[in-house]
């Protein structure tokens, strides 16, 4: 008798701890790197699904909170992108414009209970070392205290540059700047040619505790090989992070190839590996969820959906729903 009500208090309490939580960053608070894997607070491990936003100068008119908003309503997202460009009219070009994109983004994900990725979007932020720090330095200052927030300091480094000297150099001097402000939210590096050479990151992996490797693939055109060499980044016991993916091949466009889409899903379920899909635009392109001229704050119709889209929302809701069975209408709350 005495363990029946054991075991009723045990799952009371569970109730009450469920209900208490009102959105996914609630849920798992600020994350933390351990071994292959990302752990919540609690040491649970988490694993998050969303979407990327397009180069904020070209298609800024989606960074906006209705829309960050409705990708958790309605197609719940737990993590959102914000992708901004940097090189070709972006913040190199503009720098307060873009940061305002940005941070429009990241609001919304705070006030809305969903994690965020600040993105510095280049294949040559080696070459802007300066300016990736100032950013960075405003944005650890300013979002340090939330859990939600992750810092990507190195989109997609090209093939040229060398990890030894060009790109994990770059890296650690990046991060030295946010740690001043910001002691422990998550940072993701990019690896060599299009974040796809994780292998060499393990073999010299960032010293920073709280750090993960970004991994990027095109399902039409990085197959069987690419997550392979994900496997050995895995056994030398790194945490990957897929930041950007596509359904069809790396040039955005081509036809939608499910049956590799399933087998990188099926991959990323296993090691637990959270991802965002490339991406929010009403681009004429494959990768796009969006037909042109859907309207720029959410409420999208199945008619404003493309067949990319469609597909990328079928596994959202089959795979972010059971975690999402609490009320997600409060903010988070700062860590710090």
């Amino acid at each position: 008798m005495k363990r029946s009500i054991s075991i009723f208090c045990l799952l009371l309490l569970g109730h009450i701890v469920s209900f208490g939580q009102n959105n996914i960053v609630e849920k798992y608070g600020k994350l933390q790197v351990k071994g292959n894997y990302i752990l919540g607070e609690k040491g649970d491990t988490v694993q998050l699904r969303g979407l990327s936003f397009f180069w904020s100068q070209w298609m800024g008119q989606y960074y906006n909170e209705d829309a960050v908003k409705w990708l958790r309503d309605d197609w719940k997202c737990t993590i959102v992108r914000a992708a901004m460009g940097v090189e070709m009219d972006g913040y190199l070009y503009d720098p307060e414009g873009e940061k305002q994109n940005v941070e429009k983004v990241v609001d919304a994900a705070i006030k809305h209970g969903i994690y965020v990725i600040i993105d510095f979007h280049s294949h040559e932020a080696h070459k802007h070392p300066e300016e990736a720090k100032k950013f960075f330095a405003e944005m650890a200052q300013k979002y340090g205290k939330y859990p939600n927030v992750i810092y990507e300091v190195y989109n997609e480094p090209l093939q040229d540059p060398t990890w030894k000297d060009d790109i994990k150099p770059y890296e650690d001097s990046v991060i030295a700047v946010i740690r001043k402000y910001d002691a422990d939210n998550l940072i993701v590096c990019g690896t060599r040619q299009w974040s796809q050479m994780v292998s060499e990151a393990a073999n010299d992996p960032i010293k920073d505790v709280n750090v993960a490797y970004a991994l990027h693939y095109y399902a039409d055109t990085h197959k069987k090989s690419l997550r392979d060499e994900a496997q050995k980044a895995l056994d030398k016991g790194v945490a990957l992070f897929v930041t950007e993916f596509g359904t069809c091949n790396a040039s955005g466009n081509g036809r939608i190839n499910k049956v590799e889409s399933e087998k990188w899903w099926e991959f990323l379920d296993k090691y637990k590996i959270s991802w965002c899909q490339w991406s929010v635009a009403d681009k004429v392109e494959t990768a796009s969820i969006l037909q042109p001229g859907a309207p720029a704050k959410g409420g999208w119709t199945d008619e404003q959906i493309t067949e990319t889209g469609q597909f990328l929302k079928q596994e959202l809701l089959k795979k972010n729903s059971p975690l999402l069975n609490f009320k997600t209408n409060k903010s988070a709350k700062g860590k710090k």
